[in-house]
C-alpha cells in the first residue's frame, strides 16, 4: 500500500460496466435469492459457462431488471480452472490460504466449539466451494430463474448445496432491523486522496475500501495480481492498473467476499433474557435493546445526534444520523452493544475541541480524558459492506418464549439464522479486524470479560479470557451485570470469495 496515490483531478471516472452489480447495489427489490455453492467438475466446460454467464453489472437501469446473477471464486476454485499459480498467489494471503483451513485464524475469528470448521456443513475439506453463483429475484421468478441458472451449470459443476434465504423483510430472526447504516461510497470520487487525520466520524468511505484498484483510505492501492500485458493476449481483456500504468490489473473493479453461516438461537436468546428479566416483558426488552445498540423499531439509543455527519441525509436515513460523541461512558447505548461494536463511529481521534491545539492536546494524549477515550481504532479503516440475507421459518416472540411442543425438538432452530455476507478489499484489516477484535475481543473498549453479547464467543480455548459478561452503565454507580451469557450465533459454513470484475472474470476463464 506505499505506491503513491492519484491526485483528485486526474482520477478517471467509474467503469460500472466492468463491476459486478453487487458492489453498487443491495438488490432490494428482489426479495428473493438464492446461492449455489458449487465445485468445479468438469474444468473445460466450467469455464466456457464463466465466460458467458449472464452477470449483472453495476450500470444503473431503469427499471431495474428482475433478476440478477452475481460469481465469485474461491482460491480453491482459481486453481481448479486451471489459473496460473504467480497469479492466484497475487491476491491476499487471507484469500489464498481460506477460510476454516488455518486454525489460528478459526482461534482469532471465534470459530471454536460447536462453531469450528470441523463442523461445518460446508466450507472445508471436500465440502469446500470452487465458485459462488448468487441469484436474486422478484417474489414470482426466483423458482424459474434458479432452474434455468441450475441447469446450464449442472454440466461443468457439482453443487454442494443451495442456500436458501426467506423474503427480505427489514428485519433479521431475533426481531431486529438489519443493514442499517451502510457506508456511502465515493463513487464520484471527489474525496480527497491523502492520508489525513479525520476529527469526526464519517460516513463516506473511498472506493478503495471496497473495490480493488482504487486509493483506499491509506491514499494507497491494496495488493492484487498485476501482470506483463503480454499474457493478457490480443483481446487485452484486463485494464491497467493506475498505480501502475504498464501493467494488467486483475484485481480492478473485484472485491473479496466473504461468506458465513450463521445459525441463531432465537429461543435460547429470548427465553435467557426472559428468565434474567424476571419475566417482565418491559425489563426483558430494554435488556435485549442494550445489547444490540437500538431499539426494536430501529431506533439508536444514543438518539439522533444534532450536527451533520458526512454521508448521512438525516431526512431520508434517520435511523443513522448518530454518532457516540455524547455518550462517551455508554449511559445511553452500552459500550459493548453490537451496533457499537461492529461500528464504534469515532473519528481518528478523540472527541474534543477542533481548534489547532485542541487537536494537538487530544492526538498526542495530553488530555486524560483524551485518552480515555482513546481504545479503539478509527472506525473508517475498518468498514464493510454487508450484503446478507437472512433465512428459515420466522419465530415469533411468543412462539420463542412458548414451551416446546410434545414431542418437539429444536430442529426448527437449525433452520433459522443469517447468510452474513460482506465486500471489502482487505480481508484483514476490515471484516477479520471486525470480527476477531472489535466483536470478539474481550477487551473492547478497555471492557473485561466481555464478547459481543450477540456473536461472540463464551469459552475460548487454552488460556483465553471468558467473554460470557455484558455490562449496562449506569450513572449512579456500578454497572449492572449480565453473567453467564449462553452462545445465540454459530457458524455453519463459511468461505471466502473473489468477486472479480466482469472482464477480469473472462480473462480468469480463458487464461
Amino acid at each position: 500500500m506505499a505506491e503513491p496515490a492519484v491526485t483528485r483531478a486526474a482520477a478517471p471516472a467509474v467503469d460500472y460496466d466492468d463491476i459486478q452489480g453487487l458492489v453498487r447495489f443491495g438488490h432490494g427489490h428482489l426479495t428473493h435469492a438464492c446461492f449455489l455453492l458449487l465445485r468445479v467438475a468438469n474444468k473445460r466446460r466450467a469455464r466456457i459457462w464463466l465466460a458467458q454467464a449472464p452477470i449483472t453489472s453495476a450500470v444503473a437501469v431503469d427499471p431495474p431488471p428482475p433478476v440478477a446473477l452475481h460469481v465469485a471464486l474461491s482460491s480453491a476454485g482459481l486453481r481448479a480452472l486451471g489459473v496460473p499459480d504467480d497469479i492466484v498467489e497475487g491476491f491476499s494471503p487471507e484469500f489464498v490460504s481460506g477460510l476454516g483451513r488455518d486454525e489460528s485464524r478459526a482461534r482469532r475469528l471465534g470459530d471454536v466449539g460447536d462453531s469450528a470448521p470441523s463442523r461445518w456443513q460446508w466450507g472445508t475439506g471436500e465440502r469446500r466451494p470452487d465458485v459462488l453463483v448468487m441469484l436474486y429475484a422478484t417474489t414470482d421468478t426466483l423458482d424459474a430463474w434458479r432452474d434455468r441458472i441450475s441447469a446450464q451449470v449442472e454440466v461443468a459443476f457439482e453443487l454442494l448445496t443451495c442456500l436458501a434465504t426467506d423474503a427480505l423483510s427489514g428485519t433479521e430472526p431475533f426481531g431486529f432491523p438489519i443493514g442499517l447504516t451502510q457506508p456511502k461510497i465515493d463513487w464520484a470520487r471527489r474525496r480527497a486522496v491523502e492520508d489525513r487525520d479525520l476529527l469526526h466520524w464519517t460516513n463516506v468511505a473511498c472506493l478503495g475500501e471496497f473495490v480493488l484498484g482504487y486509493p483506499n483510505e491509506y491514499a494507497g492501492y491494496t495488493d492484487r495480481p498485476l501482470i506483463d500485458p503480454a499474457r493478457d493476449g490480443e483481446s487485452g481483456l484486463l485494464p491497467r492498473a493506475e498505480d501502475a500504468p504498464d501493467r494488467a490489473d486483475v484485481g480492478r473493479n473485484g472485491s473479496y467476499l466473504v461468506l458465513r453461516q450463521l445459525r441463531q438461537d432465537v429461543r435460547g436468546f429470548w427465553r435467557f433474557l426472559d428468565e434474567h428479566a424476571g419475566g417482565n416483558a418491559q425489563r426483558r426488552q430494554h435488556l435485549a435493546e442494550a445489547m444490540i445498540g437500538r431499539a426494536m423499531n430501529g431506533e439508536p439509543l444514543v438518539g439522533r445526534t444534532g450536527r451533520a455527519i458526512d454521508g448521512i441525509d438525516p431526512q431520508h436515513d434517520a435511523s443513522s444520523a448518530f454518532d457516540y460523541g455524547a455518550d462517551l461512558h455508554g449511559l445511553r447505548c452500552p459500550q459493548g452493544a453490537h451496533v457499537r461494536r461492529s461500528n464504534p463511529r469515532n473519528g481518528d481521534v478523540p472527541s474534543g475541541s477542533d481548534g489547532t491545539i485542541g487537536r494537538v492536546v487530544r492526538k498526542f494524549g495530553f488530555d486524560s480524558a483524551a485518552r480515555e477515550q482513546d481504545l479503539v481504532a478509527s472506525a473508517r479503516l475498518h468498514r464493510l459492506l454487508r450484503r446478507g440475507r437472512s433465512y428459515g421459518r420466522r419465530l415469533s416472540l411468543d412462539e420463542a418464549l412458548a414451551d416446546w411442543p410434545t414431542g418437539g425438538g429444536r430442529a426448527d432452530d437449525e433452520g433459522m439464522g443469517l447468510h452474513f455476507m460482506c465486500l471489502n478489499a482487505s480481508i484483514a484489516r476490515q471484516f477479520e479486524f471486525v470480527q476477531g477484535t472489535w466483536l470478539g475481543g474481550t477487551r473492547f473498549n478497555g471492557l473485561p470479560e466481555e464478547s459481543d453479547p450477540l456473536v461472540g464467543q463464551r469459552d475460548p480455548p487454552g488460556e483465553g479470557e471468558a467473554g460470557d459478561h455484558f455490562s449496562v452503565p449506569r450513572a449512579d454507580g456500578q454497572p449492572a451485570r449480565v453473567e453467564g451469557l449462553p452462545t445465540f450465533v454459530t457458524v455453519r459454513g463459511g468461505a471466502y470469495f473473489f468477486l472479480p470484475g466482469l472482464r477480469a472474470l473472462r480473462y480468469l476463464a480463458t487464461v
